[in-house]
C-alpha cells in the first residue's frame, strides 16, 4: 500500500518550477497571491502540516510553535538566513529547521559589488538626471565621483559571501581587510591577498567601504553602532546586503544627513519593508528593496534544495541542510 504523502504549506509564491515540482512529490497547499501570511493563517499552517516552507518574511516564533500541532515535524525554510525562526525552540518541540545555504553567494556579492559602483560613482544620480531632462553636455567636473580601485574594502562577516565579494574585490583591484569571529585559514587569507583584524574599531576607522556580510544573531545586533559609525572616515562608504538589524539605522541616517559618512548602498533595513523615511530623501544613500538574491536561477535553486530537505527527512534520513543552535 503507498503511504500518504507529506502534507507540505507554503507560505509564499515560489518560482512556477518549484511549485509544480513540489505538487508532483507532495500534498501541497500554495499560497494563492503573493502576500505574507497573517499570524491566523500562520496558526492554521502549523497545527495541520507535516511541513512547513516559510520564507524571511514570516516570524516563527515561540508563540507560534507552541500551537503547533503533533504532526508538523520538518521548518523547511525558503532561505540561508533563520533569524525569524526560534530553532532553539523548534528543536525543543522535535521539530527539524533546514534551510538553502551556499545557493545565493554569488548573486548577493553581485549586489554588493552593485552598490559600491553605484554610490562611489553616483550612477542613481546620473540616472535621475538623465529621466529628468536635465543632461546638457559632458562637462569636466559635472557629476564626479570617486574609484574603487585601489580603496581599502573592510568586510564584516568573511563567509561564503564575504568571500565571494573579496573576489570581485580584488578584480576590481580593491585592498580586501575582513573582521571575522574567527580568523580565516592562511590559504584563503593569501588567495584574496586579505588582512585580517581582530579589532572591528580599529578596522572601521581605517576602510574606505564597509560591507556588511554577517549574520543577524544578537551578538551582531547595532554591531555598527553609533559610536563605531562615528570612527569611520568622512569619506567612506557603507554597503549593507546582509540584515539590516546589524546597522543602527537611526544613527547612520544622521551621519549621512551630516555628511559625516560621504554614503551608503543598502539592500536591507533594520525594520524590514519599513525603511526609515529620512534615508529616502538622501541623495548619498542607493536603496534597493532586498533583492540581493533576486535571480531566476537563484531562487529555483533554493526551491530545489528545499525540496531535496524535504524528500530526505521523508525517506526518514536527516536533511542535508539541517540547522542546528550552535550554527546560528
Amino acid at each position: 500500500m503507498a503511504r500518504d504523502r507529506l502534507s507540505v504549506v507554503v507560505t509564499r509564491r515560489l518560482p512556477d518550477v518549484v511549485e509544480t515540482r513540489l505538487c508532483e512529490l507532495f500534498d501541497v497547499r500554495l499560497r494563492e497571491d503573493d502576500t505574507p501570511m497573517d499570524r491566523t493563517e500562520m496558526v492554521a499552517a502549523v497545527e495541520n502540516a507535516d511541513v512547513l516552507i516559510p520564507t524571511v518574511t514570516d516570524k516563527i516564533d515561540a508563540g507560534l510553535l507552541g500551537q503547533a500541532g503533533e504532526k508538523l515535524r520538518l521548518i523547511a525554510n525558503y532561505g540561508a538566513g533563520v533569524d525569524h525562526i526560534d530553532v532553539q525552540t523548534a528543536r525543543q518541540r522535535g521539530i527539524h529547521v533546514s534551510n538553502t545555504p551556499g545557493v545565493l553567494t554569488d548573486d548577493t556579492a553581485d549586489i554588493a559589488m552593485a552598490l559600491m559602483l553605484a554610490v562611489t560613482r553616483r550612477i542613481p544620480e546620473g540616472w535621475n538626471r538623465m529621466q529628468q531632462g536635465e543632461w546638457t553636455g559632458w562637462a569636466p567636473t559635472a557629476m564626479l565621483g570617486g574609484r574603487i580601485s585601489g580603496k581599502r574594502l573592510g568586510i564584516l562577516g568573511m563567509g561564503r559571501i564575504g568571500q565571494a565579494v573579496a573576489k570581485r574585490a580584488t578584480a576590481f583591484g580593491m585592498q580586501v581587510h575582513y573582521h571575522n569571529r574567527r580568523r580565516l585559514h592562511a590559504d584563503i587569507e593569501q588567495a584574496y591577498e586579505a588582512s585580517y583584524w581582530e579589532s572591528l574599531d580599529q578596522m572601521v576607522a581605517r576602510m574606505d567601504v564597509i560591507s556588511v556580510n554577517c549574520p543577524a544573531t544578537p551578538s551582531t545586533f547595532h554591531l555598527l553602532n553609533a559610536r563605531r559609525l562615528k570612527l569611520m572616515k568622512p569619506g567612506a562608504v557603507v554597503v549593507n546586503t546582509s540584515r539590516g538589524e546589524v546597522i543602527d539605522e537611526n544613527a547612520l541616517t544622521r551621519m549621512l544627513r551630516a555628511g559625516e559618512i560621504v554614503g551608503a548602498g543598502l539592500d536591507v533595513y533594520e525594520h524590514g519593508s519599513e525603511v526609515n523615511p529620512r534615508l529616502r530623501k538622501l541623495p548619498n544613500v542607493v536603496l534597493l528593496p532586498h533583492m540581493g538574491s533576486a535571480t531566476l536561477e537563484g531562487r529555483i535553486e533554493m526551491g530545489e534544495k528545499v525540496i531535496i530537505n524535504i524528500k530526505t527527512y521523508e525517506d526518514g534520513h536527516r536533511p542535508p541542510d539541517l540547522v542546528i543552535p550552535s550554527m546560528i
